[in-house]
């Protein structure tokens, strides 16, 4: 849980995912919509990916990058379920998965 909450604590990683919540992009088109170098956003894309919710996938050339909706959403609920009615029943409604239980 901690290091999903260090890869949303940053604006950049924010802005990140809802370019990815969109369509999945390589870390050039991703840099395209901001004033840092692609290194830098090599690193916000390390931290997302450590936390699970940004997959890299080669495309020839090209490493294309995605949001990794379930976890993203699975995590973030799964800390609100104690507070949040709506997140338990949310998680209780989702199916199970074989070996994750």
């Amino acid at each position: 849980m901690d290091k999903i909450f260090k890869a949303l604590a940053s604006e950049p990683r924010r802005r990140i995912l809802e370019y990815l919540a969109v369509e999945p992009m390589t870390v050039g088109e991703i840099a395209d919509n901001f004033e840092m170098a692609m290194p830098s956003i090599s690193k916000h894309l390390a931290v997302l990916k450590a936390a699970g919710v940004v997959r890299e996938q080669k495309r020839g050339q090209y490493v294309l990058y995605s949001l990794v909706v379930e976890a993203l959403t699975g995590q973030l609920y799964g800390f609100l379920a104690p507070y949040c009615g709506d997140a338990r029943r949310i998680l209780d409604a989702r199916p199970k998965r074989r070996g994750r239980d």
